[in-house]
């Protein structure tokens, strides 16, 4: 469904998706680069379990949640990718675990 557009100055950042590397380009969201990855869910539903996947790709919809180097419900369409960043599919509610 998403195409990427030619850009063929972009740095590959590299990342972590549910244990396994995944590149992305830097500047990109982290559903923006989960959706060029071809990953079509991100995370389930806590009331179905029914998979989700990034829709609005600016912050209302909520349905691109995912835990992030160890915080949950993070909206990945706002979250910029960073080099070494560990994201993981939210299963359920997830949750929020407090900044040290």
């Amino acid at each position: 469904m998403f195409q990427r557009l030619p850009d063929l100055d972009r740095t590959t950042v590299s990342f972590t998706l549910d244990g396994r590397p995944v590149d992305g380009r830097a500047g990109d969201t982290v559903a923006a680069a989960l959706l060029a990855a071809g990953v079509e869910t991100c995370r389930s539903s806590a009331v179905s379990g029914e998979p989700r996947a990034p829709y609005c790709m600016m912050g209302v919809c909520f349905e691109c949640l995912v835990t992030i180097d160890g915080v949950g419900n993070q909206q990945g369409c706002l979250v910029v990718l960073r080099p070494g960043m560990t994201v993981e599919t939210q299963i359920g509610r997830g949750k929020r675990e407090l900044a040290r």
